[in-house]
């Protein structure tokens, strides 16, 4: 066995177990069969009626959950309760109660539901009909009526079912299901409901019922009467007195009738509603006529079926090494390189759903390998736009320790002479020349920035031949807040150039706040200028959105020294990842607000930015 393929595996293994089992059944299950077949017919006697039993406990207990709503009826109660002989306004709008809320809608669930009666201890009834006008009774009838469910039910309350109904011409055609009910004002019963169904449509439960050609099926109450038979003519007659006597007395064992050719096997069944006895009947000879069907049948049945299971056999297997092979195949193609998919038949089994598998693999492992390559052109174009913005910083140092020591002297010699503002702006300029010309955008903190800020404004001032101060809203907690160098006076610049062309005014401010939000650190730069247009204003967010800066020769025409709005976007990005930088709110003749999104976390460590990149897109800012 080891030596052979896995078809012949296969096939071997296929035909030892035919072999084993054909065998096994022609010979063992002749010999049993007739043994077994009298136990066998028993429990399918047996089951027959113990099925027939429980169906009909079923169908009748569902009614027994109907009538739950009517016991729970206060409406039913109060009529219950009404004192005798009432027949005034209370008496009428019960009833018309009653009807409405509870009889109407139990004709409509169950159209099988021929009648409700409800009759109170003190002598008051109602009648309801379902689809028929039935008739009157007076109060004779009714106290006989009354008298009658009495004697039929149980004083606790549990549920009967007579083989009984209140027209006379109904006889033997329904079945009554009746209890005692109580009222509102006892905890003892004091009314009867009775339900009659139409016999026909239980019966239905039972027609389908399958005992042969001599095989019958019927129920008797506890008087030995038929209530069911497949002969509707015996409906109500009494059982042949040798067979009565024993379907009465009966256990749960089959019980035999008769000789010779009309010998039967009968077998009763207890029911928990109404005393009945659920019985079948099928005749013996029929019943062990099966056992020379069985041997011959076994025989031709057997040599037809080795037959085609070895036919099954062989398309088995090799239906189950075809595709196999086909997949060893393709393996062996991938093992060199070709991604080389497997065509799938039309049926689905687990082979097909493991070539399926296998096809997804190999789909999913070319694009990986397509988009690892992208992703390292992506690296690639990005590490040369760094090096691109680094290129443009430095070129904006120029010897910048030799303009510092100059700036040193100036600073000196404004002093001997007195010269405040020139001190000032020197100063500030010296402050902000050592600030600026950092090449890489290291972390800073946001007071930082703020110093940074205000020494442009010292500049600013003496420019402009006026004061301005700028509103700082930032709360103390943010002022350590990391952020990335160089990134508000930019803003802080844009705004004097682009939203006060006509030089500042008293009324014109800018107001620079931060603020977290869903793990978002936002710093805002806004101003009341003129604003910005639509059309200009989707130019500048789709040159954001486009995530370049080193190769754009308009970069910058958005602010001084080549840093605009667009470098301090793509700043922002290049330390934080792509799902933050900078977004513009604008409205003409209202104002600009330019904001900075940032990561709450703060400056991401040891190459982190990759796995942060969609930090901001995850958690979302509304753009405060």
């Amino acid at each position: 066995m080891r030596n052979l393929s896995l078809y012949q595996k296969l096939f071997l293994s296929y035909l030892v177990v035919i072999l084993l089992s054909l065998g096994g059944v022609g010979i063992f299950t002749y010999r049993a069969s007739s043994g077994q077949l009298s136990q066998l017919v028993e429990r399918q006697l047996s089951q027959i009626v113990g099925n027939a039993v429980h169906h009909t406990d079923l169908y009748i207990r569902s009614y027994e959950r109907s009538m739950v709503s009517f016991l729970n009826s206060n409406n039913v109660k109060r009529f219950i309760d009404l004192p005798a002989g009432e027949n005034g306004y209370p008496f009428y709008e019960l009833r018309k109660n009653i009807r409405e809320l509870s009889i109407d809608p139990a004709f409509v669930r169950n159209p099988e539901i021929s009648a409700i009666t409800l009759l109170s201890f003190s002598g008051n009834a109602l009648y309801f009909f379902n689809g028929n006008n039935g008739e009157s009774f007076n109060g004779e009838q009714v106290a006989k009526q009354l008298e009658f469910y009495k004697n039929a039910t149980d004083k606790g309350g549990n549920l009967n079912v007579l083989n009984h109904s209140i027209l006379e011409d109904q006889q033997n055609q329904m079945l009554t299901l009746v209890r005692r009910i109580r009222g509102l004002a006892s905890s003892e019963p004091q009314g009867i409901l009775a339900i009659e169904l139409r016999a026909a449509e239980l019966s239905s439960l039972w027609k389908g019922i399958d005992l042969g050609r001599n095989g019958y099926f019927f129920i008797t109450d506890e008087g030995g009467n038929y209530v069911y038979h497949p002969d509707a003519g015996l409906i109500g007659q009494s059982l042949p007195e040798p067979v009565r006597h024993q379907v009465l007395e009966a256990g749960e064992k089959v019980f035999m009738s008769g000789k010779g050719k009309d010998a039967r096997m009968y077998m009763s069944r207890h029911s928990a509603y109404g005393n009945w006895r659920l019985v079948v009947s099928t005749s013996l000879e029929e019943a062990r006529s099966p056992v020379d069907v069985i041997r011959w049948t076994a025989i031709v049945v057997g040599c037809f079926t080795l037959i085609l299971a070895l036919w099954l056999a062989y398309s088995y297997t090799k239906a189950i090494t075809g595709p196999i092979r086909m997949l060893k195949k393709a393996m062996q193609q991938t093992e060199k390189g070709n991604w080389a998919t497997i065509p799938l038949p039309d049926y689905r089994d687990e082979i097909v759903e493991l070539m399926s598998r296998y096809n997804l693999m190999v789909n999913r492992l070319s694009e990986l390998v397509r988009e690892v390559y992208e992703a390292e052109l992506r690296d690639q174009e990005s590490r040369m736009e760094r090096q691109k913005a680094e290129l443009q910083s430095l070129q904006l140092q120029i010897n910048p320790h030799f303009l510092y020591n100059t700036l040193e002297t100036i600073v000196c010699y404004a002093a001997i002479r007195n010269s405040k503002e020139i001190f000032e702006i020197v100063k500030a300029m010296s402050y902000m020349l050592r600030y600026s010309v950092q090449v890489n955008v290291e972390e800073i903190t946001v007071a930082n920035e703020l110093k940074h800020v205000l020494h442009y404004l010292v500049v600013l001032q003496h420019r402009i031949g006026r004061e301005f101060e700028a509103d700082v809203a930032i709360h103390p907690d943010y002022l350590l807040r990391s952020m990335v160098r160089l990134t508000m006076q930019p803003l802080v610049e844009n705004a004097f150039h682009h939203a006060f062309p006509d030089g500042v005014e008293d009324y014109h401010t800018i107001r620079i706040d931060a603020g977290e939000e869903n793990g978002i650190f936002w710093v805002s730069v806004e101003d009341n200028g003129v604003g910005i247009g639509e059309e200009k204003l989707r130019e500048l967010r789709e040159q954001l959105g486009a995530n370049r800066l080193a190769d754009r020769d308009d970069a910058g025409k958005e602010g001084v020294g080549g840093i605009g709005i667009l470098n301090v976007h793509r700043r922002i990005q290049m330390v934080f990842g792509e799902a933050y930088g900078l977004r513009i709110e604008s409205e003409l003749d209202i104002g600009t607000k330019m904001i900075m999104i940032m990561p709450a976390t703060g400056m991401p460590q040891n190459g982190d930015k990759d796995g942060r990149k969609d930090l901001g897109a995850q958690r979302g800012f509304d753009g405060q």
